[in-house]
């Protein structure tokens, strides 16, 4: 066999990669900002093909879309012409894309502002009003005082509920979170109570 007739490479699939390289792996080690655009995509996959791995896959994926430039508008037609991506490979990646969309749609402006403890009772009131045990729930702002996040941190029995601080700030860590709102009902029917 002469050397332009050798044959051709196995390809490396995932399970011949080590398993602290897997994208999988690394993601749940260091996150999902460690990986490269197409380890997120080998992930939404799942799976490659016989004659390739998930990871060869997206990265052919990327190269017929230019990477993520054209992907975001592609059609069923046009994901599925690509060999080794099925209806329901590329209903993935449809849905995928049109989440990161949305996301990136959401506006901050349409947030609500808190701007005296009167505001952060209408916000929760209706929410709150009826509850028959008492709840206790922090709202997380940013630096406009506006709300990023709200959390029911616990739900008590009738008339207590016990929360330890250590819950309430892991939460603003995680969002960056400039303040903090806590409240709690009341469910005999007072007034909640709100602690800023």
């Amino acid at each position: 066999m002469t050397k332009d007739q050798q044959l051709p490479a196995k390809p490396i699939m995932i399970r011949d990669v080590p398993p602290h390289d897997r994208p999988r792996e690394r993601m749940i080690a260091n996150g999902a900002r460690s990986l490269s655009t197409h380890e997120l995509l080998a992930i939404l996959l799942r799976t490659g093909t016989k004659e390739e791995s998930v990871l060869q896959l997206s990265n052919r994926i990327l190269n017929e879309f230019e990477g993520l430039r054209l992907l975001k508008d592609a059609s069923l037609e046009e994901i599925t012409s690509i060999r080794g991506i099925g209806s329901a490979k590329a209903i993935q990646l449809m849905a995928a894309v049109e989440i990161g969309r949305r996301i990136g749609r959401l506006k901050y402006e349409d947030r609500f502002m808190i701007r005296s403890p009167e505001d952060a009772a209408n916000y929760m009131m209706e929410e709150m009003r009826f509850l028959s045990q008492e709840h206790f729930v922090c709202l997380y702002l940013n630096t406009k005082n506006q709300v990023m996040h709200k959390q029911t941190l616990f739900i008590g029995s009738l008339n207590a509920s016990i929360v330890h601080p250590r819950e309430v700030f892991k939460e603003a860590f995680r969002r960056s979170a400039a303040s903090i709102v806590c409240l709690h009902n009341h469910p005999s029917g007072d007034p909640l109570n709100i602690v800023s």
